[in-house]
């Protein structure tokens, strides 16, 4: 990483936000919650002796039942509050394969999944675990006849995110949860970027396991949660130890002003979810149509139906990506993950859907919210096309295209 400072210029109005899967302001309404737990009822939920603690204690479990369990049709007593996705991730995967590590040590995930579930299952193969790394098919879902003939006897977890942070795809997990049920095997989603956005039951899905997110629904930052099924029940070993809170599953004391934001964040999701999405996907199809109709060349990444329609990945063929973005400065978008997004690899999930490598890195992530207006949209859509056409007209393969020329047919040379 190079340290080069980056702050907007002195007068320079900061950018449009369209980057909503990196993660979303909070909702005014979440933060009106909060505040009362920030000052005036501050007391540890943990403790039993007094009023502070009781306080404290009734809105943390509020939270949990109300509205972080309701949300998804679970049981209060199954739903562990965390820091966030990326802990809830490591705790499922690496909890469940050492605790049934005597009798099975086959877990399988697939090669699109977030960089904290690859890592996580990294950290297993160093144990002596076998991981099987599913390729998905060029829509970016996977092949549900693969992924069962997959499983081994020995296979304790199955690990597949419902919506791809990077691409929006939205994998059939009705019918890996059926699979995993038939076979015995524990069925983890990372589902930070689905819930509150898409219905989710875990029950009708059959999953096991879930990793929820704060602030990819409009909550605070710095909090998640994670389910784990009662009834069959999944045993895992803590990763993290201490005063036995939550169930002796995630030892520390639960920050209730987070708690109760994650909670009104999934009440709000829950009541506004049909509104919320009926609206995105108004502004997605008006932001692609309007691309598309302006520029040649254009192609949607991931498959154009089975998605969420606030993530829009879309390669601008002979142009690149990086340079596309800082065209587009005053625009806040990003050419994939943000979490590795220093990095200047093309991403490994366009890489994964079998994208060229030059068209992996002319992509850009258009993220779509409940706080995204028409006039952004229009906006964006407006200046992407001049700036992707002006920067085309500079590139000498755009002129090759023009002539005729079959770029694959070239066979370049090193001076």
């Amino acid at each position: 990483m190079s340290s080069t400072k980056h702050e907007l210029e002195k007068d320079e109005p900061r950018p449009l936000y369209m980057d909503f899967q990196a993660t979303t302001p909070m909702d005014p309404r979440v933060l009106d919650a909060m505040l009362p737990y920030q000052v005036n009822y501050y007391g540890n939920p943990h403790s039993r002796t007094h009023a502070y603690g009781w306080e404290s204690e009734s809105a943390m479990e509020t939270a949990r039942k109300q509205q972080v369990a309701d949300l998804i049709g679970a049981d209060p007593r199954e739903i562990i509050f965390t820091s966030g996705a990326t802990e809830s991730n490591n705790m499922a995967i690496k909890g469940v394969a050492r605790f049934y590590q005597a009798k099975k040590r086959h877990v399988i995930t697939t090669q699109t999944e977030h960089k904290c579930v690859l890592d996580s299952c990294r950290v297993l193969e160093s144990e002596g675990f076998s991981i099987t790394y599913l390729p998905v098919q060029t829509n970016g879902l996977l092949d549900l006849e693969l992924l069962e003939a997959s499983i081994r006897p020995d296979t304790s977890l199955l690990s597949v995110m419902t919506i791809n942070n990077e691409i929006g795809v939205r994998q059939p997990i009705e019918e890996i949860g059926q699979i995993c049920r038939s076979k015995g095997v524990f069925f983890h989603t990372d589902a930070a970027q689905a819930v509150g956005k898409i219905p989710l039951n875990v029950t009708d899905c059959k999953i096991d396991l879930m990793s929820i997110s704060g602030h990819k629904i409009y909550g605070p930052k710095g909090v998640g949660a994670l389910y784990v099924r009662r009834r069959p029940r999944v045993r895992m070993e803590p990763i993290q130890n201490g005063g036995g809170q939550e169930r002796g599953l995630r030892s520390g004391t639960v920050p209730t002003p987070l708690a109760v934001g994650l909670g009104a964040a999934c009440s709000i999701a829950q009541h506004e979810m049909e509104y919320d999405h009926n609206r995105v996907s108004m502004l997605a199809n008006r932001l692609v149509q309007k691309i598309m109709a302006g520029l040649p060349d254009v192609i949607m990444n991931g498959d154009p139906v089975r998605r969420y329609p606030g993530c829009v990945n879309l390669s601008f063929a002979y142009v690149e990506g990086e340079s596309l973005l800082m065209a587009l400065k005053d625009v806040a978008l990003s050419s994939g993950s943000a979490c590795t997004s220093a990095s200047l690899e093309p991403s490994y999930v366009l890489r994964a859907i079998g994208a060229d490598e030059d068209l992996a890195h002319s992509s850009i992530r258009f993220g779509i919210g409940r706080f995204t207006t028409e006039e952004e949209v229009d906006y964006t859509a407006e200046k992407c096309i001049h700036q992707v056409s002006r920067l085309r007209e500079m590139s000498p393969l755009w002129e090759m295209v023009q002539e005729g020329i079959d770029l694959k047919s070239i066979k370049w040379t090193q001076h």
